[in-house]
């Protein structure tokens, strides 16, 4: 009887120049719990590149923000997420920080891109995640303040997504813009065109 073939990895490795959540054991436990729990895993494969932007979608459910914590947690990196500072209050706000959500305030005169350009100029090692639909909403037109963000910071954009039918989690291969912020967008949304989320596709 031929041997069956090994079992697909549930969780892709970190290549080195990526920043980790240190001290990380029980979080990374329990991000791998509950995608187990779940049924679901993760495919592609991290660039090995320091800073960068990351885009999740589709969008159309808050379990994405579930599964996407859990993926998170479950691999170590250390991506963070913005949400308005409003939400930081005690006790949720240093359980907030304790999953990379940093607060940001949308009334600083800098605008919330220079608040998030500051972020990487401080840092070597920084990856940002963002919705780019903004919305659980179907949309026509995605935000394209991660492109600026991105565009202005120099770094590659990382597209990932949420295939609900077969549960994965995926990474693709990173974009580099090209100066042309329409043309971008229309190439990274038709990437997303196979992947569907919860209640919808892109």
């Amino acid at each position: 009887m031929a041997a069956r073939p090994p079992a697909p990895p549930l969780l892709p490795t970190l290549p080195p120049s990526l920043p980790r959540v240190p001290r990380s054991g029980f979080t990374r436990w329990l991000g791998r719990t509950i995608l187990r729990l779940g049924g679901w895993r993760m495919v592609g494969s991290f660039p090995d590149i320091p800073r960068a932007v990351l885009i999740g979608a589709p969008h159309s459910s808050n379990w994405d923000g579930l599964w996407g914590l859990a993926a998170k947690a479950a691999v170590g990196l250390d991506i963070r997420i913005f949400a308005k500072h409003q939400l930081f209050w005690w006790p949720l706000g240093p359980v907030l920080r304790r999953f990379g959500i940093i607060p940001v305030n949308r009334g600083d005169p800098r605008g919330l891109i220079e608040q998030m350009l500051q972020r990487f100029r401080e840092q070597d090692a920084f990856w940002l995640g963002i919705a780019p639909e903004g919305t659980r909403r179907r949309v026509e037109r995605w935000k394209p303040g991660f492109w600026k963000i991105a565009h202005a910071a120099g770094v590659p954009i990382v597209p990932a997504y949420f295939h609900y039918p077969e549960k994965i989690i995926g990474i693709g291969e990173p974009f580099v813009t090209s100066g042309d912020m329409e043309a971008d967008l229309a190439r990274i949304r038709a990437w997303y065109a196979p992947w569907q989320g919860k209640h919808r596709g892109v």
